[in-house]
């Protein structure tokens, strides 16, 4: 049913665009086309690790490094899309797989730092990305993301990238699984400005209460509110309680409404997670700002 509906709904999108894309990705547009590599290079390298951001610096498209943040329990900044040990990709330090039944009990935010880098989440590859090379790797600290980011694009003279950011939060984690929205947008909005990126940062997320707390304290910082949801635009704004500067649903959900309906507004539209030629080609005739993707390798085949 689900292979059903998504082949549903990118007939939806053609129909509503002219997919040959050759006249809607012009020279100009491309120059400013935001393209994101989702978690680095999930596609090809093991997510959220510094190999996966490094090499989609190798892309001369990618514009923009997503990534996810956890917290440790000494309140560290750690790169992952979980806040805790994945059994899908992580390993123990002695090498044994985490199973599914004990990830829960391995969370990031009662993990010293130190305890967090001995995991390897990278040795095992992973099963969903088959072109994914499987290396060892741990979870860095954004820190340690951004200094090697500086000093890869300062070696190749490599214009430094942007930040999509996610924060990982919802109720049900506060101050068990990640810290409460407060704490956790202040730790974020010090540490981009601690970095020098607060200007080449994005900060999202589905969790609307760290997007409120970061507007309340700092206006002009870059936002987006990430969507997997089928409210609409109107709906999910009036939830947030303020514009932010990009709205970025799930592809899926994409028409040529919601781009019209988001440009009206005054916001950038930048789907996730698009991972097929057809559907970016779809989704850059119907006007999107930028795509998210675990496979920057296929943009050549698009633009």
């Amino acid at each position: 049913m689900r292979f059903i509906l998504s082949f549903f709904i990118i007939l939806v999108l053609f129909s509503c665009s002219e997919p040959n894309t050759q006249q809607d990705m012009t020279p100009e547009k491309a120059a400013t086309f935001d393209w994101q590599g989702h978690r680095g290079t999930r596609g090809l390298k093991p997510e959220n690790t510094v190999p996966a951001f490094l090499k989609a610096l190798e892309f001369p498209q990618v514009k923009t490094l997503e990534l996810d943040l956890a917290v440790s329990a000494d309140t560290l900044l750690v790169v992952s899309h979980e806040p805790w040990m994945s059994h899908h990709i992580c390993s123990h330090p002695g090498g044994a797989p985490v199973t599914e039944q004990e990830e829960n009990s391995l969370l990031i935010y009662q993990m010293p730092y130190e305890e967090v880098k001995k995991y390897d989440c990278g040795s095992r590859g992973n099963s969903r990305f088959p072109q994914q090379q499987a290396i060892p790797a741990y979870k860095p600290l954004l820190s340690e993301v951004v200094a090697a980011v500086d000093a890869y694009c300062a070696e190749k003279g490599r214009e430094r990238p942007r930040y999509n950011i996610e924060i990982k939060s919802e109720p049900a984690y506060d101050g068990i699984k990640s810290p409460p929205p407060a704490e956790f947008a202040r730790l974020v909005l010090d540490a981009v400005t601690r970095l020098g990126i607060k200007d080449h940062a994005c900060i999202q997320s589905f969790d609307v209460r760290p997007l409120q707390e970061l507007h309340r304290m700092d206006s002009t910082l870059y936002t987006a509110l990430l969507i997997d949801n089928s409210n609409g635009v109107d709906a999910n704004l009036q939830e947030l309680g303020f514009l932010p500067d990009a709205y970025s649903p799930y592809f899926q959900l994409v028409t040529a409404n919601v781009v019209e309906t988001v440009h009206a507004r005054g916001m950038k539209l930048i789907p996730w997670t698009v991972n097929d030629t057809t559907s970016m080609k779809a989704l850059i005739a119907l006007g999107v700002d930028g795509i998210i993707t675990d496979y920057p390798d296929l943009i050549g085949q698009v633009e």
